[in-house]
């Protein structure tokens, strides 16, 4: 029998292929079969039909447990996010006094300081709008070699250096905790049964932003 993968008479797109996340949530849905099963239980014995009663206690209660997980490393991300804000804000404030700063840039970190509330949504738009305001606030300093030597500024670049990489181990987690939810919750019987009758849908992992996208295919160097 073949090897369904076979890297010896590949079959190769030369172009690649561009990969994006679905912006789609799936209902966790259970049949006739279902109930079938669970009434079935009940025929065999009490015994039989008090386990799987107690089996789906438990998963729902493992389900809810995981939605918890779930907000939780959603809300790192968006500690991660506000802290990025407000290094951002300090920057502007420090070049703003140094030269004449593009007052677009003002205004935006301006909205930006009005806050808003975060969600599985809107939370990449936000990251890429925090990413968009930094570029164009170092292609500002960049024109200026002695505003660069600012320590203070420096600093500030430095933390948001070091908040990216946070940001991106913490959607790591995130996305991770995702996936196990959109996993679990088809799983039959007890999780699938549960999940379906609570009405649970799979969840849309954290994605990168058309801008960082089109940013990360760009030259560098």
């Amino acid at each position: 029998m073949a090897n369904e993968l076979d890297e010896m008479r590949p079959t190769i797109n030369e172009q690649g292929r561009d990969i994006n996340v679905i912006e789609k949530q799936l209902p966790v849905t259970v049949g006739v079969g279902s109930t079938f099963f669970e009434i079935a239980l009940w025929f065999l014995g009490i015994i039989p039909g008090l386990i799987f009663l107690f089996m789906k206690i438990s998963a729902k209660n493992y389900l809810q447990k995981l939605q918890q997980k779930i907000q939780h490393d959603a809300s790192q991300i968006d500690n991660y996010l506000e802290q990025r804000v407000i290094i951002l804000q300090n920057a502007v404030g420090i070049v703003n006094k140094a030269i004449d700063l593009d007052k677009d840039v003002m205004k935006s970190v301006a909205a930006l300081r009005s806050g808003k509330t975060l969600t599985d949504g809107n939370r990449a738009e936000f990251q890429g709008q925090i990413d968009t305001l930094y570029t164009r606030l170092n292609l500002s300093v960049e024109q200026y070699p002695e505003l660069k030597a600012h320590a203070s500024l420096a600093d500030a670049m430095q933390q948001n250096s070091y908040l990216q990489k946070e940001i991106t181990a913490a959607r790591e987690v995130y996305n991770d905790t995702v996936m196990r939810w959109n996993q679990d919750i088809f799983d039959w019987p007890t999780k699938q049964i549960v999940a379906a009758r609570a009405g649970y849908t799979t969840r849309i992992p954290f994605t990168a932003s058309k801008e960082t996208k089109e940013q990360a295919r760009g030259t560098f160097f």
